[in-house]
Protein backbone atom coordinates (compact mmCIF):
# COMPACT_ATOMS: atom_id res chain seq x y z
CA UNK A 1 0.00 0.00 0.00
CA UNK A 2 0.89 3.52 -0.98
CA UNK A 3 2.88 5.60 2.02
CA UNK A 4 0.98 9.32 0.85
CA UNK A 5 0.55 9.61 4.97
CA UNK A 6 4.07 9.66 5.37
CA UNK A 7 5.13 12.53 7.66
CA UNK A 8 1.09 13.77 8.42
CA UNK A 9 -0.29 13.39 11.68
CA UNK A 10 -3.53 11.91 12.19
CA UNK A 11 -5.70 12.26 15.33
CA UNK A 12 -8.38 9.43 15.68
CA UNK A 13 -10.78 9.65 18.89
CA UNK A 14 -12.98 6.55 19.49
CA UNK A 15 -9.97 4.59 18.20
CA UNK A 16 -9.23 1.46 20.14
CA UNK A 17 -12.42 -0.23 19.03
CA UNK A 18 -14.76 -0.93 15.85
CA UNK A 19 -14.95 1.60 13.05
CA UNK A 20 -12.07 3.63 14.79
CA UNK A 21 -9.64 0.51 15.10
CA UNK A 22 -10.29 0.32 11.40
CA UNK A 23 -9.33 4.02 10.68
CA UNK A 24 -5.88 3.74 12.47
CA UNK A 25 -4.88 0.76 11.09
CA UNK A 26 -5.47 2.13 7.17
CA UNK A 27 -3.44 5.07 7.95
CA UNK A 28 -0.93 3.30 9.87
CA UNK A 29 -0.39 0.88 6.51
CA UNK A 30 0.15 4.18 4.99
CA UNK A 31 2.44 5.33 7.14
CA UNK A 32 1.07 8.20 8.87
CA UNK A 33 2.05 9.53 12.61
CA UNK A 34 -1.12 8.46 15.25
CA UNK A 35 -2.24 10.05 18.00
CA UNK A 36 -4.91 7.59 19.10
CA UNK A 37 -7.32 8.56 21.64
CA UNK A 38 -9.95 6.52 23.93
CA UNK A 39 -11.96 6.96 27.62
CA UNK A 40 -10.28 3.59 27.70
CA UNK A 41 -6.50 4.11 27.92
CA UNK A 42 -5.23 0.49 28.28
CA UNK A 43 -7.08 -0.54 25.55
CA UNK A 44 -6.26 2.49 23.00
CA UNK A 45 -2.22 1.73 24.65
CA UNK A 46 -2.42 -1.72 23.51
CA UNK A 47 -4.02 -1.02 19.61
CA UNK A 48 -1.27 1.29 18.84
CA UNK A 49 1.28 -0.65 19.95
CA UNK A 50 0.21 -3.14 17.95
CA UNK A 51 0.19 -1.13 14.91
CA UNK A 52 3.07 0.77 15.73
CA UNK A 53 5.21 -2.75 15.87
CA UNK A 54 3.09 -4.51 12.84
CA UNK A 55 3.57 -1.24 10.37
CA UNK A 56 6.53 0.61 11.61
CA UNK A 57 4.63 3.63 12.55
CA UNK A 58 5.24 6.19 15.45
CA UNK A 59 2.10 6.13 17.55
CA UNK A 60 1.07 7.99 20.53
CA UNK A 61 -2.40 6.56 22.70
CA UNK A 62 -3.97 8.93 25.08
CA UNK A 63 -6.70 8.49 27.72
CA UNK A 64 -9.37 11.06 27.21
CA UNK A 65 -12.78 11.98 28.07
CA UNK A 66 -14.47 13.85 24.67
CA UNK A 67 -16.45 16.30 26.40
CA UNK A 68 -13.57 17.31 28.80
CA UNK A 69 -12.08 20.46 27.60
CA UNK A 70 -9.07 20.23 29.52
CA UNK A 71 -8.88 16.49 27.66
CA UNK A 72 -9.17 17.70 24.14
CA UNK A 73 -6.76 20.59 25.19
CA UNK A 74 -4.35 17.91 26.26
CA UNK A 75 -4.87 15.49 23.43
CA UNK A 76 -3.44 17.88 20.53
CA UNK A 77 -0.82 19.77 22.19
CA UNK A 78 1.08 16.34 23.29
CA UNK A 79 -0.16 15.25 19.65
CA UNK A 80 1.55 18.59 18.16
CA UNK A 81 4.49 18.43 20.69
CA UNK A 82 5.21 15.42 19.86
CA UNK A 83 5.02 14.95 15.43
CA UNK A 84 4.90 18.37 15.15
CA UNK A 85 1.42 19.06 13.03
CA UNK A 86 -1.99 18.41 13.06
CA UNK A 87 -2.58 17.41 9.46
CA UNK A 88 -5.79 15.33 10.00
CA UNK A 89 -8.59 14.96 13.03
CA UNK A 90 -11.15 12.46 12.55
CA UNK A 91 -13.93 12.84 15.60
CA UNK A 92 -15.17 9.21 15.72
CA UNK A 93 -16.33 8.56 20.02
CA UNK A 94 -19.62 7.80 19.75
CA UNK A 95 -21.74 6.10 22.09
CA UNK A 96 -25.79 5.15 21.91
CA UNK A 97 -28.14 3.69 24.47
CA UNK A 98 -31.71 2.09 23.07
CA UNK A 99 -34.91 2.12 24.60
CA UNK A 100 -38.65 3.13 24.62
CA UNK A 101 -39.48 7.14 24.54
CA UNK A 102 -41.29 7.09 27.64
CA UNK A 103 -38.49 4.64 29.53
CA UNK A 104 -35.19 6.56 28.54
CA UNK A 105 -33.57 8.46 31.56
CA UNK A 106 -32.85 11.69 30.81
CA UNK A 107 -29.08 11.55 31.91
CA UNK A 108 -29.22 9.28 28.44
CA UNK A 109 -30.67 11.49 26.41
CA UNK A 110 -28.08 13.97 27.74
CA UNK A 111 -24.97 11.67 27.47
CA UNK A 112 -25.08 10.87 23.94
CA UNK A 113 -25.85 14.39 23.21
CA UNK A 114 -22.67 15.39 25.07
CA UNK A 115 -20.67 12.71 23.84
CA UNK A 116 -21.62 12.46 19.79
CA UNK A 117 -21.77 16.12 19.17
CA UNK A 118 -20.61 18.10 21.96
CA UNK A 119 -17.59 16.00 21.73
CA UNK A 120 -17.18 16.20 17.94
CA UNK A 121 -17.40 20.16 18.32
CA UNK A 122 -14.88 20.20 20.78
CA UNK A 123 -12.34 18.00 18.62
CA UNK A 124 -12.96 20.40 15.55
CA UNK A 125 -12.43 23.13 17.97
CA UNK A 126 -8.96 22.21 19.09
CA UNK A 127 -7.54 20.73 15.95
CA UNK A 128 -8.54 23.65 13.76
CA UNK A 129 -6.54 26.25 16.19
CA UNK A 130 -3.46 24.01 14.68
CA UNK A 131 -4.65 23.46 11.10
CA UNK A 132 -5.41 27.71 10.74
CA UNK A 133 -1.94 28.45 11.46
CA UNK A 134 -0.54 25.76 9.57
CA UNK A 135 -2.83 26.90 6.69
CA UNK A 136 -4.39 23.36 5.75
CA UNK A 137 -5.98 20.28 7.36
CA UNK A 138 -8.64 17.95 7.04
CA UNK A 139 -11.27 17.32 9.39
CA UNK A 140 -13.61 14.34 9.68
CA UNK A 141 -16.52 13.87 11.41
CA UNK A 142 -18.51 10.39 12.49
CA UNK A 143 -22.08 10.94 11.35
CA UNK A 144 -24.42 7.92 10.84
CA UNK A 145 -27.13 7.18 8.76
CA UNK A 146 -29.72 8.30 11.61
CA UNK A 147 -27.74 11.86 10.56
CA UNK A 148 -30.39 11.53 7.75
CA UNK A 149 -33.03 8.94 8.94
CA UNK A 150 -33.74 8.63 12.49
CA UNK A 151 -34.58 4.78 13.67
CA UNK A 152 -37.19 3.59 16.23
CA UNK A 153 -36.01 4.12 20.24
CA UNK A 154 -32.90 6.34 19.05
CA UNK A 155 -34.60 10.15 19.28
CA UNK A 156 -31.08 11.23 20.86
CA UNK A 157 -28.91 9.27 18.71
CA UNK A 158 -30.77 10.38 15.82
CA UNK A 159 -30.50 14.12 17.29
CA UNK A 160 -26.89 13.49 17.71
CA UNK A 161 -25.29 12.20 14.37
CA UNK A 162 -27.87 14.69 12.46
CA UNK A 163 -26.12 17.69 14.89
CA UNK A 164 -22.94 16.30 13.80
CA UNK A 165 -23.71 17.02 10.02
CA UNK A 166 -24.67 20.69 11.02
CA UNK A 167 -21.52 21.23 12.96
CA UNK A 168 -19.39 19.67 9.32
CA UNK A 169 -21.31 22.19 7.44
CA UNK A 170 -21.30 25.44 9.52
CA UNK A 171 -17.14 24.66 9.89
CA UNK A 172 -16.84 24.14 6.20
CA UNK A 173 -18.28 27.58 5.36
CA UNK A 174 -16.29 28.83 8.09
CA UNK A 175 -12.91 26.81 8.07
CA UNK A 176 -12.74 26.76 4.07
CA UNK A 177 -10.24 30.21 3.54
CA UNK A 178 -7.65 28.42 5.73
CA UNK A 179 -7.51 25.68 3.01
CA UNK A 180 -9.77 23.55 5.92
CA UNK A 181 -11.78 20.86 4.69
CA UNK A 182 -14.66 19.67 7.36
CA UNK A 183 -16.90 16.58 5.84
CA UNK A 184 -18.67 13.39 7.76
CA UNK A 185 -19.60 10.10 7.23
CA UNK A 186 -22.57 7.67 7.32
CA UNK A 187 -22.00 4.40 8.43
CA UNK A 188 -25.11 2.04 8.09
CA UNK A 189 -24.87 -1.32 10.00
CA UNK A 190 -21.03 -2.15 10.37
CA UNK A 191 -19.96 -5.09 11.74
CA UNK A 192 -18.40 -3.80 15.39
CA UNK A 193 -18.90 -3.99 18.63
CA UNK A 194 -21.32 -1.23 19.00
CA UNK A 195 -23.84 -3.28 16.75
CA UNK A 196 -23.38 -6.22 19.02
CA UNK A 197 -24.70 -4.37 21.69
CA UNK A 198 -27.41 -2.96 19.15
CA UNK A 199 -28.76 -6.39 17.84
CA UNK A 200 -29.06 -7.77 21.22
CA UNK A 201 -30.79 -4.66 22.93
CA UNK A 202 -32.81 -3.85 19.96
CA UNK A 203 -33.88 -7.77 19.56
CA UNK A 204 -34.99 -7.84 22.95
CA UNK A 205 -36.99 -4.73 21.96
CA UNK A 206 -38.62 -5.59 18.81
CA UNK A 207 -39.38 -9.45 20.05
CA UNK A 208 -42.91 -10.36 20.39
CA UNK A 209 -44.83 -13.68 21.37
CA UNK A 210 -44.81 -14.67 17.70
CA UNK A 211 -41.27 -13.53 16.72
CA UNK A 212 -38.04 -13.63 19.08
CA UNK A 213 -34.79 -12.39 17.86
CA UNK A 214 -31.39 -14.26 18.63
CA UNK A 215 -28.23 -13.18 18.74
CA UNK A 216 -27.65 -12.13 14.83
CA UNK A 217 -30.89 -13.13 13.79
CA UNK A 218 -32.00 -9.08 13.58
CA UNK A 219 -29.26 -7.97 12.15
CA UNK A 220 -29.33 -10.48 9.56
CA UNK A 221 -33.12 -9.46 8.83
CA UNK A 222 -31.71 -5.85 8.24
CA UNK A 223 -28.65 -7.00 6.51
CA UNK A 224 -31.23 -8.19 3.75
CA UNK A 225 -32.66 -4.89 2.63
CA UNK A 226 -28.59 -3.51 1.66
CA UNK A 227 -28.80 -3.40 -1.87
CA UNK A 228 -25.07 -4.65 -1.88
CA UNK A 229 -26.67 -7.74 0.79
CA UNK A 230 -23.94 -7.36 3.22
CA UNK A 231 -22.89 -5.52 6.47
CA UNK A 232 -19.98 -3.13 6.01
CA UNK A 233 -16.83 -3.65 8.00
CA UNK A 234 -14.53 -0.88 9.60
CA UNK A 235 -11.91 -1.00 6.10
CA UNK A 236 -14.83 -0.52 4.18
CA UNK A 237 -15.26 3.11 6.01
CA UNK A 238 -11.54 3.07 6.86
CA UNK A 239 -11.33 3.47 2.88
CA UNK A 240 -13.35 6.48 2.71
CA UNK A 241 -11.56 8.27 5.15
CA UNK A 242 -8.56 8.07 4.12
CA UNK A 243 -10.01 9.23 0.75
CA UNK A 244 -11.40 12.54 2.98
CA UNK A 245 -8.19 12.74 4.16
CA UNK A 246 -5.82 12.78 1.30
CA UNK A 247 -5.05 15.30 -2.00
CA UNK A 248 -7.83 13.80 -4.15
CA UNK A 249 -10.45 15.72 -1.45
CA UNK A 250 -8.88 18.76 -1.80
CA UNK A 251 -11.89 19.90 -3.76
CA UNK A 252 -14.31 17.97 -1.56
CA UNK A 253 -16.19 19.94 1.62
CA UNK A 254 -19.54 20.05 3.87
CA UNK A 255 -20.28 16.79 2.99
CA UNK A 256 -21.66 13.73 4.05
CA UNK A 257 -21.90 10.69 2.87
CA UNK A 258 -23.10 7.92 3.24
CA UNK A 259 -21.84 4.68 3.29
CA UNK A 260 -24.21 1.60 3.95
CA UNK A 261 -24.37 -0.41 0.70
CA UNK A 262 -26.99 1.40 -1.02
CA UNK A 263 -29.41 1.42 1.88
CA UNK A 264 -30.09 5.28 1.97
CA UNK A 265 -30.00 6.77 -1.16
CA UNK A 266 -29.92 10.50 -0.62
Amino acid sequence: MSQRFSGKTVVITGACRGIGAGIAERFAQEGANLVLASNDLERVTFTADQLAQEYGVDALALGIDVTNEDDIEKLYREGHARFGSIDVSVQNAGIITIDHYDKMPRADFDKVLHVNTTGVWLGCREAAKYMVKQGSGRLINTSSGQGRQGFIYTPHYAASKMGVIGITQSLALELARHNITVNAFCPGIIESEMWDYNDRVWGEILSTDEKRYGKGELMAEWVKNIPLRRAGKPSDVAGLVAFLASDDAAYLTGQAINIDGGLIMS
